[in-house]
Formats: C-alpha cells, structure tokens, sequence
C-alpha cells in the first residue's frame, strides 16, 4: 500500500489524477460538443429537439452533483464513482449504435455518470495533508483540464478527418481513452471519514466564497463558450475555421497558467483574484471597440489568463476552508451551481444578442462579474482563506466554526 502523503505516493496520485482528469473531460466534451451533431445529422432531429437533448444532459450532470453526490458517504460514492466510469465506456459503444430512441436514455445516463466524477475528482486531489503539495495537486488537476480540452479536439478533428466526417465513429474512436480512465479511477482516493456532514456543507462558508470567485469569470466563460465562433463571423466577416482559432491561443495561454500555479503556488491569492477580475473586466469592456480580428485574438489570450486560474483559485479556497467531512459535499454543489450557469447564461445571453447585438452584450457581461467581485471583496476580502498558510493551519482547523461559518 503506498502512503498517498510520501513522496512516492504524492507523485502517483499525480499521475492518476492527471490520468483520469484527461479521460474524464476530454470524452466529456466529445459528448458535449459531438451530441448535437450526431442528433441533427445523423438521427435528423429538428433544433428544438437537439437543443432539448442536450439540456439533457446537463440535467442529469446536475442531478447528480447536486441531489445524489453528496448525499453519499465515501464508500457508495466511491463504488458509484468507478460503475459510473464503467458506464461511460459502454455509453460510447452505445451511442455509436444508437437510434432516435436509444439516445435519450443514453444521454441521460451519460449526464449521471459526469456527474458522479466531476466533484470527487476535485476532492481527490485536495486529500494532502501538506498545503502547498495539496494546491499543487488542485492546480494539476487543473492543468490536466486545460490539456483535455487541447487533446480532445485535435484528437476529435484527426478522427473526422480519416473517417469523412462519421459521427458515429468519434465516440467509438473515445472509448481506449474512457478505458484509460476506467482503470485509473480504480485508484482514486476518497476522504477516509465515518462521519460526513452534508447539511453543514451547504452552509460552508469557503462555498460561499468560491461560488463568488468562479462567478466573476465563468458567467462571462459560459456566453464565450457558445457565441465567441458566431460574434467572431459576424464581426470580422472571416470563416468558421478562422473564427474557431481564438479557442487555441485562448486554451493555450489557459495552459500555461495554470502550469506556473502547479510548479509556484500562491499563498495568499487574494492579489492574484483581483488581477484576474481586473483582466476580466478589461477584456470585456474591449469588445465593442475591437479594430479587427488581430485584437480579438490578443483579447482572447488576454482572457485566458483568468480562464486559467480563477477555477483553480476556487477550488483552493474550498480546501482550505472545508473539513475532509464536508469537502466532497460542497464541492458536488459547487460543481452543481457551475452547471446552473452553463444552462441558463447562454439562454440569456443569446436573447439579449438578438436584441442589442454581440458587442454590446458582451460589454454587458461586465456587470454580473463586478456586482460578484464587489459582493466578493466587501464581505470576505479580510478572510484567513485568502492569506491562508501552514503558520496559521492549525488555529483554522481548530476555529473552523468561527471561520467557516460565520
């Protein structure tokens, strides 16, 4: 058996976390962004009916992240955690064989089965003991997030490329990489408490603070996601090939971020937060006065800074500031409130484009992340979670009530 906090064992948690991170979120956004197209070419289904399939899928992500994932003690959670990635590599064989029927239980399947990784695999990586090796961990995680989303689609791009654009084929060609994952998760590790605490998770306070911090970034993330290809053709009048290449310099400098927080971890990260915010706000408030595309792409990479550290950032605070009783419980509703804006952002957005335009709407998007930023900084910016270090570990843990749940 090897001590997850030796030196050894620190290095093979690692390599399993950057393992299973890769498999998970890069067959995740295969599904994600190869779904609609499977559905509409393939099966010919109407918009309304892709667009319903893939709420879907969200659906059940949220499920069971936010009602079922916390709910669980270690060991069930951690059974459902490998049948579920069990499930997934059947899911793909399933949906290469699907009909207009099979797809929707099979999306729903697949939605429950990303639901029960996503957070544990996050709480995987918080389980040091040592702060700084346990953040490094975070930001690993983080890295192999970043590198899933490189990976994937070129991967994803090689397979279309060589089968004239099959569909099918793409979820097949995805099923050794959820194999890799199946065996990797068989190695996963979960908090070794008997007693873990759900109700007192929600009230958390380190959730609090991260479902602040990641709002500043992703209510902006969660428009640019879907719209940034369309505002690209609509504004500079270019091709959908050229328009998508943002999404490389953007995933890239993302990259590259997040590798500097792996190998330098901040220690107070209050500074770093701001710097992000700032970054953000800029960045947004450039797009109505964007001179052609060359600015656009420096602007992407520009956002891509805070796409690179605000969610490591999050999930950092929620380590120091949760119990190991709480931590897989408020991580499942941080994950969940994280698939509540990716369903109703792009649905909002998209009304207000059709009203005012791209530019503007995306100049809007400034608002939600200083309203947050400001609620953020005025009620937390003195707390130890920012600033917190091994000098001051030990009097956290034991004022956990007086600091986490005020």
């Amino acid at each position: 058996m090897i001590n997850k906090n030796s030196r050894n064992g620190i290095l093979f948690t690692a390599v399993i976390i950057m393992v299973m991170t890769i498999a998970m979120r890069s067959t995740n956004n295969m599904v994600i962004t190869t779904l609609p197209l499977l559905s509409k070419i393939d099966l010919g289904f109407s918009k309304f009916f892709v667009g319903i399939i893939s709420a879907l899928l969200y659906l059940f992500t949220f499920s069971a992240t936010f009602y079922i994932n916390p709910r669980l003690s270690a060991s069930p959670r951690r059974f459902l955690f490998i049948i579920s990635n069990i499930v997934i590599t059947v899911l793909l064989v399933l949906y290469f064989l699907a009909n207009y029927i099979i797809i929707w239980p099979v999306s729903a399947l697949a939605g429950f089965s990303y639901g029960m990784l996503m957070p544990n695999l996050i709480t995987s990586a918080s389980l040091i003991n040592d702060q700084k090796t346990r953040e490094r961990l975070i930001s690993l995680y983080s890295v192999g997030l970043s590198l899933s989303l490189i990976i994937g689609p070129v991967f994803e791009d090689y397979i279309l490329s060589i089968t004239s654009n099959n569909y099918r084929l793409v979820f097949l060609y995805f099923v050794p990489i959820a194999v890799a994952g199946l065996i990797a998760s068989i190695w996963i590790k979960f908090p070794e408490t008997k007693h873990e605490n759900r109700k007192r998770a929600f009230k958390n306070r380190s959730l609090k603070i991260s479902i602040l911090t990641i709002t500043t970034y992703n209510v902006p993330f969660a428009a640019l996601s879907i719209f940034l290809t369309l505002f690209a053709i609509s504004r500079f009048h270019i091709s959908g090939a050229l328009a998508y290449s943002p999404y490389i310099y953007f995933f890239a400098v993302s990259f590259i971020t997040r590798s500097f927080m792996t190998v330098r971890p901040f220690n107070s990260i209050k500074s770093p937060l701001l710097i992000s915010i700032i970054i953000t706000a800029a960045a947004l408030a450039a797009f109505p006065f964007l001179p052609n595309f060359l600015s656009f792409i420096l602007v992407m990479m520009l956002l891509g800074i805070p796409h690179g550290s605000v969610f490591p950032l999050s999930t950092i605070i929620i380590s120091r500031g949760s119990s190991l009783e709480e931590r897989s419980a408020v991580n499942s509703y941080f994950m969940a409130y994280n698939n509540i804006l990716f369903m109703i952002i792009p649905l909002v957005f998209g009304y207000i484009v059709g009203i005012i335009g791209y530019s503007v709407s995306f100049f809007l998007l400034i608002i939600p992340v200083i309203v947050s930023s400001v609620a953020l900084y005025w009620k937390y910016s003195n707390d130890e979670i920012f600033s917190y270090s091994s000098s001051n570990r030990g009097r956290v843990r034991k004022n956990a009530s007086k600091i986490i749940y005020k």
